[in-house]
């Protein structure tokens, strides 16, 4: 009889994964035909709507299901637990948002997965080994980038005070083993 109640206990709990989990939306989003910000919008879900995760997960793409229905994908970050225990959508998570889409690119090309761990569980080696960068992003960052003169000349106009740090000290050198490392000749012995 034992083992009759725990193969019915196995059995229910694969059909309740098959189901899906219940959460909600924590900002309006699109439920998008693929795992990508390009792909084509299957239907707009409002923000507290509640949908089924479902098990795929690609990335930052979670699959859902909508109260209507419809099957699709939505960005981890804008749904949250069916019962409230996450905090609604607020300035942070649309950052990490933000973050994970820096990684992805436009168009109809392959999916990419982020190379950024903020916020994301789950990546393994191989996922950051076939990551590749938004290059157009990684450009409009580089013109965001300021050189000395002008740190200096903005810590001036905000009256910011020079503070001496002392540097770190030297990590030990790993014990030499008489070969040198690749490109380290200096390790040899």
């Amino acid at each position: 009889m034992g083992y009759w109640a725990c193969g019915l206990l196995v059995l229910l709990a694969g059909a309740a994964q098959a189901q899906g989990e219940a959460a909600i939306m924590k900002r309006a989003a699109d439920l998008r035909e693929a795992p990508a910000e390009s792909a084509r919008a299957v239907a707009a879900l409002a923000a507290q709507s509640p949908v089924t995760r479902l098990g795929e997960r690609r990335g930052p793409w979670i699959e859902v299901r909508s109260g209507a229905g419809a099957t699709g994908w939505v960005h981890m970050f804008d749904v949250g637990p069916a019962d409230g225990s996450a905090s609604g959508g607020n300035a942070a998570t649309g950052a990490l948002r933000g973050l994970t889409n820096l990684f992805s690119k436009s168009g109809n090309q392959r999916v990419v997965t982020p190379t950024a761990t903020i916020g994301i569980r789950g990546l393994g080696a191989e996922d950051l080994a076939q990551a590749t960068p938004n290059m157009q992003a990684v450009g409009q960052m580089e013109a965001l980038r300021q050189g000395e003169r002008q740190a200096r000349e903005f810590a001036r106009e905000a009256a910011l005070a020079t503070v001496d740090v002392p540097a770190l000290p030297a990590a030990p050198r790993p014990a030499s083993t008489g070969h040198a490392a690749p490109g380290n000749p200096e390790q040899a012995q």
